[in-house]
């Protein structure tokens, strides 16, 4: 494969050898690898790392390797950004897996053909391997266009990270006019989008992805959605994951599927804004109601193991 593959680990051997065997599996012909550093106050991190990296020694196969080692752990905000742009300085384009990113096989043809179709359409901001209708049929067409960047394993070109801004510089501004409104419309989406920026922009969500969202968003661009999930995200449950440690989940561990060929393209790029609404309600809305009844049910447990004296005069 001539496109190629970024891969980012950090310290979970487990998964990476799934993700990094999916990779062998198509033997690209430059593969770029991110690495954040153990972390200093977990004894166990360095270890994990070391193996984790050791894994990158099974390439057997004719391959340029170039990697990108933190010795310090930067977390997920400062080492994913710092690493993509490390990427773009050295190729156009890309394909890029985080290690518990789970791709069929032919999420890597899928990328690449369209990395070429759309290399030079401006309106396109990434290519996404992720499909959460849950088996609805949105299309007769190999893809959609969507608002939403879902980042499970995609790909992208260089273009579209000169856009990216980690500080959200233009946030403030945007925030006090009517942006939000005419990009979403939906007025439960601005709201639930308003808080997520706000949230990022004061740095209190340690995430990179956000970012970009909100760069692609104030440049109007559109990302390429496969009409089947392409890529699982094998990550949910595990206890040593930063953002997916949790079982109760619509969108993790989703099956697998395999895209056909030839693509059969859209004649147009047009939003599809019913899949588009579908996902917010689902992923967003529902996620978060999930999440809030996660908590309470938390909350509780953890009242309960407070001695009954003390609930008591908690309660009065």
């Amino acid at each position: 494969m001539r496109t190629p593959v970024c891969l980012l680990i950090f310290n979970r051997p487990h998964l990476t050898r799934r993700v990094f065997e999916a990779i062998r599996r198509v033997k690209p012909q430059k593969l770029y690898v991110v690495a954040d550093g153990p972390r200093s106050d977990h004894p166990d991190d360095a270890e994990k790392c070391a193996i984790t990296r050791s894994i990158i020694g099974g390439v057997n196969w004719d391959c340029e390797i170039s990697t990108n080692y933190s010795d310090s752990n930067l977390g997920c905000k400062k080492r994913v950004s710092s690493g993509l742009a490390w990427v773009f300085d050295r190729c156009d384009e890309a394909i890029f897996l985080e290690d518990d990113c789970l791709p069929d096989t032919t999420f890597f043809q899928f990328c690449e053909q369209l990395l070429e179709k759309y290399r030079d359409e401006q309106s396109v901001s990434i290519i996404s391997g992720n499909n959460f209708q849950f088996g609805q049929p949105r299309t007769s067409h190999s893809y959609y266009f969507s608002r939403f960047l879902h980042m499970w394993g995609w790909a992208s070109w260089r273009r579209t990270w000169q856009n990216y801004d980690l500080a959200m510089k233009m946030w403030p501004t945007l925030r006090e006019s009517n942006w939000l409104n005419q990009t979403l419309e939906d007025p439960r989406a601005v709201k639930c989008w308003r808080d997520i920026f706000d949230r990022t922009y004061a740095g209190t969500i340690n995430t990179w992805d956000y970012q970009w969202v909100f760069s692609c968003w104030a440049k109007d661009t559109c990302a390429i959605v496969p009409k089947c999930n392409l890529v699982s995200n094998i990550g949910f449950g595990d206890s040593s994951a930063t953002h997916t440690s949790n079982h109760d989940t619509l969108i993790g561990n989703l099956p697998l599927a395999a895209m056909r060929f030839p693509l059969v393209h859209p004649p147009v790029i047009v939003r599809d804004n019913v899949a588009d609404q579908f996902d917010f309600e689902r992923e967003y809305l529902q996620e978060g109601l999930r999440s809030h009844k996660n908590f309470l049910r938390r909350s509780y447990r953890m009242f309960n193991y407070i001695p009954a004296l003390l609930r008591s005069r908690i309660l009065r």
